[in-house]
């Protein structure tokens, strides 16, 4: 079955419901097993340099799987749960690998940032930079961490704009190639 048709309530039974609950599930598990991941992989014996590799690699991985899942949707039998899905992933897999570069940076030069991130805080800075919240609480205090919280929100605001117009051009070509009304 295929997306319903707008107002078509009787398209919304079975089957389009396990290929959502489905499709909530895998992003559900993607996104746990992403975080699972950051709190697993040794990060503390980086370098200056490594944080760079581990930036620019991040970012690469975040452009990959970001083609990847709207080459998906364009494929998939429900573009818009697809597209719900890649969007939940893109994200994740983005916070994480900054993350990731903030606790390694506060690692490898102390006093990067107003306080020492533990995993759990350089998730909670990344968010926050992320939901341009800022408590202020913690705040990047070297240049290098300057830097890469500045790469964290241009890359913030491409992420909302470019990715979410790219998703939905996505949809509606999958929805045409279906021979559907986006």
């Amino acid at each position: 079955m295929t997306d319903p048709a707008p107002g078509n309530s009787r398209s919304y039974g079975g089957p389009y419901r396990r290929a959502a609950a489905a499709s909530c599930a895998r992003a559900v598990g993607i996104v746990v097993a992403l975080v699972v991941a950051y709190y697993l992989v040794p990060l503390d014996t980086r370098s200056t340099a490594g944080t760079v590799v581990l930036l620019v690699c991040g970012l690469v991985a975040v452009v990959v799987v970001f083609g990847w899942e709207a080459w998906t949707i364009m494929r998939s039998p429900h573009p818009r749960l697809r597209a719900a899905e890649a969007l939940a992933t893109t994200v994740a897999l983005y916070l994480i690998v900054f993350a990731s570069v903030y606790h390694v940076l506060e690692h490898d030069t102390p006093g990067s940032f107003t306080e020492p991130l533990t995993r759990t805080d350089a998730l909670y800075f990344t968010l926050t930079t992320f939901t341009t919240v800022g408590f202020g609480d913690i705040t990047a205090r070297s240049e290098a961490s300057r830097v890469a919280v500045m790469c964290q929100m241009a890359g913030g605001l491409l992420l909302v704009g470019l990715a979410v117009r790219l998703l939905a051009a996505a949809v509606e070509a999958g929805l045409r190639r279906r021979g559907r009304e986006p």
